[in-house]
């Protein structure tokens, strides 16, 4: 499981909270609901899922985004769906169809969850114009989340560049003996810079461009936020380790164990994460 990240909107004076959980954001049923009627919200989903238009939705989407979901088990309820007598609450329906698409959370700060495209889907049942300015309010935050993203992946990629001038003088001054042919000094820069990159990503640049044939530019032009501020500070101290003329293949041994644990504090989640069933891996 990625680390998950919470955030709110706003919504016609209702606060509706949003959990990101790497390509995935579940937005809050129980907000939405209450929107409708703030002192039952379970029961407004309750009523929900009562509906056989949404449990057939909902089948739909499990069986698109769901490897695990359980069609028989859905094939059970969908035919119940509609009558006087059926009841389904998301924990019942969690755990008969293995459904993903839907979270419940426990405890004080729980509720329900649902993926973007269910959420939104609940949010047209209970007003259409609510569902307009969700969309609108979600859309505002996810532009100026990747406004921020980008901003940070700037300045990273150019704390990484002004770093690689450090680390080439250092190469040039302690590595590189007196005239040597043009092609022995590249020889020697890219000898360096693959240091970083297996420290950092494991794999030469040769061997990222192997990969992945179809991608333009370079590993560091793909690289995320974190690891761009890992590598700027890489670099600088192998450049500090060059002057104080460590082998390259302790270098390397030191650079790595510094990636790891920068990376480590980096990536550390900071939100609890949701449910299990959450944010599983999906069809193609």
């Amino acid at each position: 499981m990625s680390k998950s990240k919470k955030s709110t909107v706003d919504v016609q004076g209702t606060t509706v909270s949003i959990v990101s959980s790497g390509n995935d954001d579940y937005l809050s049923l129980t907000d939405i609901a209450k929107y409708k009627n703030p002192d039952h919200a379970d029961d407004v989903i309750r009523n929900w899922l009562r509906n056989r238009n949404t449990i057939e939705f909902l089948g739909v989407w499990e069986r698109l985004n769901n490897s695990d979901f359980n069609p028989v088990e859905f094939d059970g309820i969908k035919i119940m769906a509609g009558l006087n007598s059926f009841t389904l609450t998301p924990k019942q329906w969690i755990e008969k169809s293995q459904a993903i698409g839907i979270v419940s959370r426990a405890g004080r700060y729980g509720g329900t969850y649902a993926h973007k495209d269910i959420a939104f889907e609940f949010a047209s049942w209970i007003s259409v114009e609510f569902k307009l300015y969700l969309i609108k309010e979600f859309q505002r935050l996810k532009d100026d989340e990747n406004r921020r993203l980008s901003l940070s992946w700037n300045l990273n990629r150019t704390l990484s560049k002004l770093n690689y001038r450090i680390h080439t003088d250092a190469i040039r001054e302690h590595l590189i003996p007196p005239e040597i042919t043009p092609a022995q000094v590249a020889i020697t820069y890219a000898s360096e810079a693959d240091i970083l990159n297996i420290a950092l990503f494991g794999l030469t640049a040769k061997e990222w461009r192997d990969a992945n044939p179809k991608l333009e530019g370079n590993m560091r032009d793909h690289a995320t936020v974190e690891q761009l501020l890992v590598l700027a500070n890489i670099e600088g101290m192998n450049a500090e380790f060059i002057r104080m003329n460590l082998l390259q293949g302790d270098r390397l041994k030191r650079l790595n164990q510094i990636a790891i644990r920068q990376m480590q504090t980096l990536t550390a989640t900071t939100l609890r994460s949701l449910p299990s069933g959450a944010g599983k891996e999906k069809k193609a």
